[in-house]
């Protein structure tokens, strides 16, 4: 069977990058025998990226469509909104700022089908970043991402992937969870299924990282929710319910204890501090307990609702079903 590839790339002020990118997209893909599209998403950049991005689709083709949103959503919504768009049934994503390579993509692809995965991530085994600023605290973010989750890869932080849409199609990104993809894509595959390989990395040639040491507290914050989402989406009850429960059964202890002081003793408990702790655990255990129910409540909620989406796409030609694809048979016949 014939497989199609999307090739999603999200931009943010990335105007000198566009034009190399979109051109060693070509050169690397040539050997490509399938048919592929490369989407572009303009994530509200301020600069000349939409611009560069419009002369590259005009320059190469129908083939290279551009989406455009209202603002900037982040890398995250960007990269949604390219998924919701990619016609393929092979997805891959990478970095607007050239340092991931698009010669290995084809590598990847057949890698993909050789090991028989749903996701293959990248893996910069020679990263040229600076270490205590960007290597290092990712190097902590991978380790605390993977004995978390259980999922083991080494460099989480790599957009260079390889999917299958089938199943990535599955699963929605909000906020900034692109760094989580491969633990969203294990909620619905075997992890067996994901792999890794060592892909190359280049020093960044213009403009600036988008990232600091700042991502390092949101990337903390991001996995204790997906923590709780992966374990407890459909059941948050029984997560509050837990706290619930033993909130309570540590409250009636007290209280039990204190009520044989004063029943049975005869000594005096209104004036003791652990008689206001019991009853404040007690009044907590409630509060948890309930919260669990309303938490239930809005989870089949949102198990019953339209899917949502985290942007706003601005319509334009190459953000609906049309537009043209890059076919090898094509392209052997021009240079004929």
């Amino acid at each position: 069977m014939i497989q199609r590839v999307s090739i999603i790339v999200p931009f943010y002020q990335e105007q000198e990058s566009v034009i190399p990118l979109v051109t060693d997209m070509h050169e690397a893909l040539s050997r490509l025998v399938y048919e592929w599209e490369l989407i572009c998403i303009d994530d509200g950049s301020m600069d000349m990226t939409l611009s560069r991005l419009m002369d590259a689709k005009h320059q190469f083709g129908s083939h290279v469509r551009v989406l455009q949103l209202q603002r900037n959503y982040g890398q995250t919504a960007a990269m949604q909104a390219g998924i919701d768009a990619a016609r393929g049934d092979i997805i891959v994503t990478l970095d607007g700022d050239l340092q991931n390579d698009p010669n290995d993509i084809p590598a990847m692809i057949e890698e993909l089908f050789e090991r028989d995965l749903d996701l293959l991530q990248g893996w910069r085994e020679d990263r040229k970043d600076g270490y205590w600023f960007r290597r290092f605290p990712s190097l902590i973010a991978n380790r605390l991402i993977a004995r978390v989750t259980g999922v083991k890869l080494r460099d989480y932080g790599c957009s260079l992937k390889v999917y299958r849409a089938s199943l990535l199609k599955q699963i929605r990104l909000f906020g900034e969870m692109h760094r989580f993809i491969p633990v969203w894509v294990a909620s619905v595959t075997k992890p067996s299924r994901i792999g890794e390989t060592a892909v190359s990395h280049n020093a960044r040639q213009y403009g600036h990282s988008k990232y600091g040491l700042s991502r390092t507290f949101r990337v903390i914050l991001d996995l204790l929710s997906v923590s709780f989402f992966l374990k407890f989406r459909a059941r948050p009850g029984h997560f509050f319910g837990y706290i619930g429960l033993c909130c309570g059964l540590v409250g009636s202890l007290i209280l039990g204890y204190l009520g044989v002081l004063k029943f049975f003793l005869g000594e005096d408990i209104g004036g003791r501090p652990l008689f206001f702790f019991g009853m404040s655990i007690v009044v907590a255990s409630a509060q948890f307990i309930t919260t669990g129910v309303l938490a239930e409540m809005l989870s089949r909620v949102f198990f019953e609702s339209t899917n949502a989406r985290g942007y706003h796409l601005r319509e334009t030609e190459d953000s609906s079903v049309g537009g043209g694809w890059y076919s090898p048979n094509a392209a052997a016949e021009n240079t004929e």
